[in-house]
């Protein structure tokens, strides 16, 4: 049981890495949107277009490298624990 946990752990902290690595920011969207009326021109009618305002998250250059080799660390670490049933083990854990 702890070394599939270790192992999901692992994984999902090397994949929130990765994620990491192919963004430049996230924005985080809340529930409230704002309403804005557009003038229309001279052909065109005036438009209202919803926004929605947020908090943007921009990662620093260290962090997806640090996610990965810590993320890769815990796997390693799930593989070098015993497995479940192994010979010479007993039955508690």
């Amino acid at each position: 049981m702890w070394r599939s946990f270790f192992f999901a752990v692992g994984t999902m902290i090397v994949i929130l890495g990765i994620e990491c690595l192919l963004i430049d920011s996230a924005t985080l969207a809340t529930e409230q949107t704002k309403t804005i009326e557009v003038p229309g021109g001279l052909f065109t009618p005036p438009k209202a277009i919803q926004v929605t305002s947020g908090k943007t998250i921009r990662p620093p250059e260290w962090i997806p490298w640090s996610l990965i080799t810590s993320g890769a660390v815990v796997i390693l670490y799930s593989l070098t624990l015993p497995q479940r049933g192994a010979a010479g083990g007993g039955g508690g854990g």
